[in-house]
């Protein structure tokens, strides 16, 4: 169905012919073609021929955004200093500002698809040639960044960034990011012999924000990985932050001698201190409920590693009922199992011996939650005679629940507030998010069988840090004005910002294009106003 709808954009009432249908059983515009002004209208109807020729729409507010952040962190200047003098006209420090702009922007798409439907086009200055915008072209550029001007280059950066904090960069988190991206190995004689190697992320982010200063990319197969420790020595040594604090969890602590260790964050297996999950919820404090809703805790010492530490035992409502779900999932999977097991055995359709049936049982239930709570019983003893029954233990499934879901175990040495302990240790999975935003399908490459050589790692790793440096200063800017977002949603917001792009037929010359912003929701907004957007808007 066709029809006419008005926006009211700046005080005046722009008109599009808009196409709906029904998608999933709601109403929805399916297309729309920009008419004009009630005037354009009037002009064309009259023969004045003032409507546009066509018109598009692409996203504005990420672009911006992002780009204003590169200007304001100075990248391009500050590459192009390390680099020194270059005769090409399209400068290192450009294209790898494009690049960053690209991977946080256009993450899915090759590089001349993005450039040539993305905004960046028009706030680009100095705008590239249309031939520097190709996939070849900017790998051909970027191979000139040697691995000393990469790590001159993160320097670089990590001063900027610096500048930018003022006083609350001075002290900083060492991370881990174990699944960082996945490459196909290009070291080989014969593709089939080619193997997908994970690559690991050891990462210097600053405590406010978790914006990251230095980087080191390792492997995770095909030869030993670096322990956490040692790993965080090497970063330590990189970036000698006032005060770096290690950052682990619970799976990592094993591997870290606490105990003559200071300046760290992580969280301990809940399994280890029975004594904590047992401490009754009214005991439990709200942490932050502006920046942490639902999270309680007890902050309180035990001892680790043979010493006594400050431990706080975290319990979020969001994650218990995430928790609580899940588990109602997998009990419920596991009966269902047991179910058919005992059905198949009265039938007689299972002949398995005693002890094949005992097996089937461990696997349905075996290192799962529902372990704890099932109690299966097989009586018989020859194929054919075996029965199997099964009960839930409600006692033991409130014990879980109580006891476990919900709840982590953070300990460190500092004396941080317990929500500054919380967001030092959040740092890592605000980080996983974001890089899974930025690197999963930019690793794939513009090619079915594209060979990842060390150099197009090492180049995509610092891609990848800088497009996560400048998303989590835009994103310490969002927290800091009360808009608490990780990097997907603050991108999607600024994404809801968009620009539709009208041509009108030529008269002569190069056919007229204009530029007009779409509406924007209080939120939208917001953020319009935090990033200074207007700079970069349509007069």
């Amino acid at each position: 169905m066709a029809s006419v709808i008005g926006k009211r954009i700046g005080g005046r009432t722009y008109y599009y012919l808009a196409e709906s249908a029904r998608v999933d059983g709601e109403p929805r515009v399916v297309a729309q073609r920009y008419l004009g002004t009630a005037e354009e209208i009037a002009g064309a109807l009259a023969g004045g021929g003032s409507a546009p020729g066509d018109a598009r729409h692409r996203t504005f507010g990420d672009v911006a955004a992002v780009w204003g952040t590169l200007r304001r962190l100075d990248l391009v200047r500050r590459v192009d200093a390390v680099v020194g003098p270059q005769r090409a006209k399209t400068t290192l420090g450009l294209h790898l500002a494009l690049a960053i702009l690209h991977r946080a922007t256009g993450p899915g798409t090759t590089l001349g698809e993005w450039w040539t439907g993305s905004a960046a086009q028009d706030l680009v200055r100095p705008r590239p040639p249309k031939a520097a915008m190709t996939t070849e072209a900017h790998w051909r550029a970027l191979q000139r960044l040697t691995p000393e001007r990469i790590n001159a280059i993160e320097t670089a950066i990590a001063e900027a960034v610096l500048d930018l904090l003022g006083d609350d960069g001075t002290s900083a988190l060492a991370v881990d990011v174990p699944q960082f991206a996945a490459f196909t190995a290009a070291d080989c004689t014969l593709p089939s012999a080619c193997q997908d190697v994970l690559a690991g992320l050891g990462l210097v982010v600053t405590r406010d924000g978790a914006i990251p200063l230095s980087s080191r990319v390792y492997r995770r197969e095909g030869g030993a990985a670096p322990t956490f420790g040692a790993l965080a020595g090497e970063l330590g040594e990189r970036y000698p932050a006032t005060g770096l604090t290690l950052v682990f969890h619970s799976g990592q602590a094993a591997q870290l001698d606490l105990g003559a260790r200071s300046g760290f964050v992580g969280s301990l297996p809940l399994a280890d201190h029975p004594d904590l999950l047992t401490q009754p919820a009214s005991l439990r404090r709200r942490v932050d409920p502006e920046r942490f809703a639902g999270l309680t805790a007890i902050d309180t010492r035990a001892v680790v590693d043979g010493v006594r530490r400050r431990v706080i035992l975290t319990h979020s409502a969001t994650l218990h009922a995430a928790q609580s779900r899940a588990f109602a999932d997998e009990l419920s999977t596991a009966v269902r199992e047991l179910d058919g097991l005992a059905a198949a055995l009265a039938a007689g359709t299972h002949r398995g011996d005693r002890a094949q049936v005992r097996s089937e049982i461990s696997r349905v239930t075996r290192g799962r939650r529902a372990e704890r709570v099932l109690t299966t019983t097989l009586s018989g003893t020859h194929p054919g005679e075996l029965r199997l029954t099964w009960q839930v233990d409600q006692a033991a499934v409130t014990r879980l629940v109580d006891e476990f879901f919900g709840k982590q175990i953070l300990v460190t040495d500092h004396d941080w507030p317990v929500a500054e302990v919380v967001t030092a240790y959040r740092a890592r999975t605000h980080l996983e998010s974001t890089f899974r935003w930025l690197t999963g399908p930019a690793a794939v490459g513009p090619t079915p069988r594209w060979e990842w050589t060390r150099h197009r790692i090492a180049v995509h790793t610092l891609v990848s840090v800088l497009a996560a440096t400048v998303t989590h200063v835009m994103r310490r800017e969002a927290d800091n004005a009360g808009m608490n977002l990780s990097v997907g949603e603050l991108l999607d917001q600024l994404c809801g910002i968009g620009e539709t792009v009208l041509r009108y037929p030529s008269t002569g010359g190069r056919p007229r294009a204009r530029r007009i912003l779409t509406d924007r929701d209080p939120a939208q907004q917001a953020l319009y106003e935090l990033f200074g957007l207007a700079e970069f808007a349509p007069s």
